[in-house]
């Protein structure tokens, strides 16, 4: 599944075609995606214009005029693409291939922008990811956005905020940092990847990073930095696509060639002065990449 620093790419690879532009026409090719379409779909964003692009955790959030807001999830497989002709650009970092069958071509928004006219399209074949369109002033209640953590890419991630979230926790830190009720969007890779960079064992208590005063010990301090860092990298390096894609500009983004662990198993530590090899274990059903030797 796409991460944050995926979707982030994708937001901003679609943000010169779609921020400001007016919808003309809207293409619903299918009734439904992982949830059915919105009811009234096209008549109700046909004539409206948008206002903002944003991303919430791993969701694209798309504004209009008149208040409205569409949550689009990618799930699996769903992936946008803007058509201005040839070439086409596919916004995007993914670590799984996307497709580009237009016969999963299943919502195409007909837009007139600043930059001219195009369509952008969102393709997906396993059909994962939906679309759900809130009214005016409703988003911050929607079911999916309320309970929210907080995002790793602002102020507001600091190790006093994980202190008071992860104080008494016996759950392992990897399951704690998968909680999207603490962090918002923080996936399987970039948790390994912090981990590593923080030296810290994905199995540790996350609870043990806490003093009896409540205070964030330094090990805390420490993976707050890391998490930011990694995140920071991968965004600036267009996420972690192991094939072809391409950002807007064409250009890859090659995240993926810095793992430290991820997808590593019995390959050498990269840390300096580590002769430890990468191990994979499962937790909660999830596979997690990290060095025994140099992360306790």
């Amino acid at each position: 599944m796409p991460e944050l620093p995926e979707v982030e790419t994708v937001r901003r690879g679609l943000l010169p075609a779609m921020e400001g532009a007016l919808v003309r026409r809207l293409e619903q090719r299918r009734p439904d995606l992982r949830f059915p379409l919105p009811e009234r779909f096209a008549s109700r964003i046909e004539g409206r214009r948008i206002t903002s692009l944003q991303r919430r955790a791993k969701y694209l959030l798309i504004g209009f005029d008149d208040g409205s807001v569409l949550i689009s999830h990618l799930g699996m497989s769903g992936s946008y693409y803007v058509d201005r002709g040839d070439p086409k650009e596919r916004p995007g970092r993914f670590h799984h291939d996307r497709s580009k069958d237009e016969r999963h071509d299943h919502v195409v928004f007909h837009l007139e922008g600043p930059l001219g006219s195009a369509r952008v399209v969102y393709n997906d074949p396993r059909r994962f990811g939906f679309m759900l369109l809130t009214g005016d002033g409703e988003l911050d209640g929607h079911p999916l956005i309320r309970d929210l953590g907080v995002e790793p890419t602002g102020n507001a991630l600091n190790a006093e905020y994980l202190a008071g979230r992860f104080a008494g926790k016996k759950a392992p830190l990897k399951a704690a940092l998968l909680d999207q009720r603490i962090i918002a969007g923080l996936g399987n890779i970039y948790v390994c990847e912090a981990l590593w960079l923080a030296g810290l064992s994905p199995r540790r208590a996350a609870g043990s990073l806490v003093a009896r005063s409540g205070a964030p010990v330094a090990r805390l301090e420490h993976l707050t930095r890391a998490v930011r860092t990694v995140i920071a990298a991968a965004i600036d390096a267009g996420g972690s696509s192991l094939r072809d894609h391409r950002q807007a500009d064409g250009t890859l983004g090659y995240f993926q060639h810095t793992f430290n662990t991820y997808d590593r198993e019995k390959e050498a530590c990269r840390r300096d002065g580590c002769d430890g090899m990468i191990r994979r274990v499962v937790q909660s059903g999830r596979s997690t990449f990290y060095c025994p030797a140099c992360q306790r």
